[in-house]
């Protein structure tokens, strides 16, 4: 027995850590597919086969009003922020103001984050670093990717030193070979609500509510907070 999950990126970490648990006790496995939140849910609009879907909580609000979703299925898994980080072992930029960040980001070698068009990170730092007046500055160091997660991986592997990676937290924190060096400043911060819910076309429909409820309940509280959401 499968269950099959579309996710946005920021809770691939919390999902993976939940699965062994959720196969002992269910004998179901996930099946998950994660990846930047429009892409995911592009993959939702050619009708992918799916049994529970993690997105921002205002993508499954719109899900809900057009009946993608069961309402009594909706929960919060909690606030992501996003932040800046480093290959492990780097010296930690300052990045406690704009300015500092401005000039971190200028003097890197490397800048390291999701899609600019389709993940809620990359759309965001995009707009941050115009707001700061240096997009034009940094854009030749651009190194993007399709989410945050290959983002990260990919600056875990570089052996370049001056690098610096711009995504969710959660993306950060779940990935090996790269420390979070702290949030986006307060003028320039994106906090952003994850949620779950059952698909309205869900095979399985009775136990992607149970995975729903096990995700977002409180069980899982604790393990959420130290991936990065704020519950």
């Amino acid at each position: 027995m499968e269950l099959k999950i579309l996710s946005a990126g920021a809770a691939k970490g919390i999902v993976q850590a939940l699965a062994e648990e959720f196969r002992s006790s269910t004998g179901a496995s996930l099946n998950g597919t994660f990846g930047a939140v429009h892409a995911i849910r592009e993959k939702l609009d050619a009708d992918e086969p799916c049994d529970v879907i993690i997105l921002t909580g205002k993508m499954i609000a719109d899900l809900d009003q057009t009946g993608r979703v069961e309402s009594a299925s909706r929960a919060e898994l909690g606030r992501v922020e996003t932040g800046i980080a480093v290959r492990t072992g780097e010296p930690l930029p300052a990045i406690a103001d704009g300015e500092q960040l401005s000039a971190s980001l200028k003097c890197s070698k490397g800048v390291y984050f999701p899609d600019p068009l389709r993940a809620t990170a990359g759309i965001h730092f995009v707009t941050v670093l115009r707001k700061m007046g240096i997009y034009e500055n940094v854009e030749p160091f651009f190194r993007s990717f399709p989410s945050g997660a290959v983002a990260m991986a990919n600056l875990a592997q570089s052996g370049e030193p001056g690098l610096i990676g711009c995504t969710q937290v959660t993306e950060i924190m779940y990935t090996q070979g790269v420390s979070l060096v702290g949030l986006l400043p307060k003028e320039f911060e994106l906090s952003t609500v994850y949620s779950a819910a059952v698909s309205s076309k869900a095979a399985n429909p009775e136990l992607a509510r149970a995975f729903v409820q096990f995700l977002t309940g409180s069980k899982t509280r604790t393990l959420r907070a130290s991936s990065g959401f704020n519950v």
